[in-house]
């Protein structure tokens, strides 16, 4: 079986971009080249692992599986790499819609206080695992806890929900809101990374309408053209202002977990520094 790495990159970067020119451009090769690997894997494995059309591309039912193993064997080739290199001079830790909110500056003040030698850096990643998985990150934030077995994590606090609407829609003129509220519009939900599910309308009617986005800042584009609300982490509010768009504090749901996540095999220097001061962040000052 001739199977190479190439082959499942280009079948998970399909997947993730959702058209073979999309991925290309991701890949930093032509769209041809996707297609041939594409070809190559289905040929080496002997089954169909994505369904084309003129529109969409699709996985099969084996090509889910075969996705998932593909990731798996990525994340770990990754893994491999970055134990090869050796420990890094910086901390990075990875974060898909916002790093510790309004309590990220006091963390890299008290960090940086204690090691000064190892800056703390914070990255931008939209992926489950905030770029721990793909080697982005020693460190993720996540706000759902992993269930992945190789990672290991921390809860470090909690953050109240918000709503985000457009600062024309008239959500906007008051000061708090619930989730009832939102039913009549539509919902946008990043099931990949954010943290809203319809659960949060149970045992309630539901939003008819879900938008579906991938990432804070198509989120937010959303809200702000007025094509959908939102719902978030306070964290969101503080690192993410945009023109257009209006948070305001949700009654009566429930807060969001937060926790810091790393590998379980290879856990970073200081991690137990890193661990107490996140905390402390997130924990309110006595007078």
């Amino acid at each position: 079986m001739d199977l190479q790495l190439r082959h499942l990159r280009a079948l998970v970067a399909v997947v993730d971009t959702g058209t073979f020119t999309d991925a290309a451009t991701e890949l930093g090769v032509s769209q041809a080249a996707v297609s041939r690997s594409i070809a190559a894997l289905e040929a080496a494995l002997g089954v169909r692992v994505l369904q084309r059309t003129t529109r969409h591309v699709t996985l099969t039912g084996t090509g889910t599986q075969v996705l998932a193993g593909a990731r798996r064997i990525l994340d770990e080739v990754t893994h491999l790499s970055r134990l090869a290199e050796g420990r890094r001079s910086e901390l990075r830790i990875g974060y898909a819609w916002a790093a510790l909110g309004k309590h990220t500056r006091r963390l890299q003040r008290t960090w940086a206080a204690l090691h000064p030698g190892t800056p703390l850096v914070f990255v931008h990643t939209n992926t489950p695992s905030a770029g721990l998985s793909d080697g982005t990150a020693d460190v993720a934030v996540v706000r759902r806890a992993l269930t992945d077995p190789r990672f290991a994590s921390a809860l470090i606090g909690t953050e109240a929900r918000c709503a985000a609407v457009a600062t024309d829609n008239p959500l906007a003129r008051r000061r708090t809101l619930h989730v009832r509220d939102l039913v009549r519009y539509p919902v946008a939900i990043d099931a990949r990374t954010g943290t809203t599910t319809l659960d949060l309308w149970a045992p309630g009617p539901s939003p008819a309408h879900v938008r579906t986005t991938h990432g804070v800042d198509e989120w937010l584009l959303l809200i702000a053209a007025g094509q959908a609300v939102g719902i978030t982490s306070e964290a969101t509010a503080n690192q993410n202002p945009r023109p257009g768009v209006a948070y305001r504090t949700l009654r009566q749901a429930p807060r969001i977990d937060v926790w810091l996540a790393w590998w379980r095999d290879d856990p970073p220097a200081d991690l137990t520094d890193l661990v107490r001061l996140s905390r402390a962040a997130y924990t309110p000052s006595t007078p």
